[in-house]
């Protein structure tokens, strides 16, 4: 009976918009986003983001896990120089996997649900790592962790994309970003005082709180309206579109447009058509972003901030420098956030390239003249062993690799963190969306893991200094391949972004 009731409406609603001028068109789209009722797409993009807060938990948990396990009294759970490496890496490893299985997750199960099944290996995960009683139990605990951040980095900006309305899906696609940095921010916060009370362990048991949370908000969210479409539920699909847009608004004629760009792509992506360029062009383009992402060295940063600023001796107590580049990166994501659906993608993430090439330069430079200036023994140790040295700050020029990172941070959280993760859920057409969002996210853990994996014995065998020149130049590759490859999305709809990549036609995008 409701589909009966609303049908006509929406029938209706679409013969005229394929009639309308453009520009009346576009007068009817701006006035029907001023109409809308976003309380309701707010609260189910936290419910959803809630997986991220937990990832960005999980993914910088080594930082001030390490210098606490290579001091363990118990050999067993004792961190040296070969096993460091690999508790920070192996998380990256289980995230490429969660990718993976996410290819057919996201269409088998749907995008809420793809969510809130990373809860389970998240929870045990962090069950592992709290009731740890050897190195393999860390060790899995990190790669179930990892998996349900394989898991969430590919289902939660999917899902984000396609609840929201291109008035507000710049700002909401950049939550994800958001909130995986302040739940790192939280790490290092209660790295650094909940363990003046408490053992390490109990870091891992204030991880599984946000992920209950999620669980428990997600229960009473709708599901995307493009994917239900897709499947075949319509009264569904239009039932959740209500809800998340109002039931007083002009919903009908969203819907129809959706449908209608559902009905044009068949259910399965056959072999032949990936020679089609409406397929294989986003899919490089999004696969490519997520590649050059890694590559710029954001995670091995991350991941090892705390031992980095003990090996360049900065002025600060490296739980206050961490603490303080995650307040850095915070507000930066919030920037973007505000910024990209006004100054629009591509201008965002020509500025983050940038200053991601001056920042990995200035701190190359600065590494390779103050080793070559002096001896002390500092520069000479491992990166893992200097970890929990005391601090030996000869002067304030040990601020620069501070505020070098910072910068890069800075850079990176403005434009190559969140819109990576946005183009990629606004790009790949809807009939391969949950497959190649999750390839993306292989892509991208993979090239993380191989980076954090080898980190370590780079900086062991050639000096710190190496890698973050091989960071500059990955950074300079951003820019020209923004330049070349990347459309600007800025206001338009996922259809129209679709119609371009199958007409070549810049139109749409103007």
């Amino acid at each position: 009976m409701e589909r009966s009731d609303r049908e006509p409406l929406v029938r209706k609603t679409s013969s005229s918009y394929h009639t309308f001028p453009e520009s009346t068109a576009r007068r009817l789209d701006k006035e029907y986003l001023r109409s809308l009722h976003n309380k309701r797409l707010y609260l189910a993009v936290f419910a959803a983001v809630l997986g991220n807060f937990s990832f960005g938990f999980a993914l910088v948990y080594p930082s001030p896990v390490i210098p606490a396990l290579e001091d363990h009294p118990n050999p067993a759970l004792r961190l040296d120089q070969h096993t460091a490496p690999w508790f920070g890496s192996v998380f990256t490893l289980g995230a490429a996997a969660g990718g993976l299985s996410t290819m057919l997750l996201n269409d088998c199960l749907g995008r809420k649900l793809s969510i809130m099944f990373s809860a389970l290996p998240s929870a045990l995960g962090y069950a592992l790592l709290a009731g740890a009683q050897g190195l393999w139990m860390l060790l899995l605990g990190r790669v179930l962790t990892g998996y349900a951040g394989g898991v969430t980095s590919a289902s939660i900006p999917v899902y984000i994309s396609e609840i929201s309305h291109p008035g507000v899906r710049g700002m909401l696609g950049a939550c994800p970003q958001i909130m995986a940095v302040l739940g790192s921010l939280v790490l290092y916060a209660l790295g650094k005082y909940l363990r003046l009370l408490l053992d390490w362990r109990w870091l891992a048991v204030a991880g599984v709180v946000p992920v209950l949370a999620m669980v428990l908000l997600l229960c009473f969210m709708p599901n995307s309206p493009r994917f239900l479409l897709s499947q075949g539920k319509e009264d569904e699909a239009l039932g959740s579109l209500c809800w998340l847009r109002g039931e007083d608004t002009d919903y009908a004629r969203e819907y129809e447009q959706i449908r209608d760009s559902v009905r044009k792509q068949s259910r399965r992506v056959s072999c032949a058509e990936l020679k089609d360029p409406f397929l294989y062009k986003p899919i490089l383009i999004a696969g490519g972003m997520r590649f050059l992402q890694q590559l710029s060295g954001v995670t091995c940063i991350l991941v090892y901030l705390q031992p980095i600023f003990k090996k360049t001796s900065v002025i600060l107590k490296p739980q206050y420098d961490a603490a303080l580049v995650g307040l850095v990166r915070l507000s930066s994501v919030a920037i973007a956030a505000v910024s990209m659906d006004k100054a629009g993608r591509k201008i965002l993430l020509f500025v983050s390239a940038g200053v991601m090439l001056a920042s990995n330069l200035t701190m190359g430079v600065y590494i390779h003249v103050m080793s070559a200036s002096h001896n002390s023994t500092v520069p000479n140790m491992t990166l893992a062993s200097s970890a929990h040295l005391p601090a030996e700050p000869t002067n304030y020029i040990t601020l620069i690799p501070l505020l070098a990172t910072m910068f890069f941070i800075m850079g990176y959280a403005m434009g190559w963190g969140p819109i990576t993760w946005l183009l990629m859920s606004e790009i790949l057409p809807l009939k391969a969306r949950g497959v190649a969002s999750g390839l993306c996210v292989v892509v991208s853990w993979l090239t993380a893991f191989t980076l954090t994996q080898f980190f370590l014995p780079v900086v062991n065998a050639f000096g710190l200094e190496v890698p973050f020149l091989f960071f500059t130049v990955i950074s300079a590759g951003n820019i020209l391949f923004t330049g070349c490859c990347v459309p600007e999305t800025k206001g338009r709809s996922l259809e129209q972004i679709e119609a371009f990549f199958r007409t070549g036609r810049r139109s749409f995008l103007r």
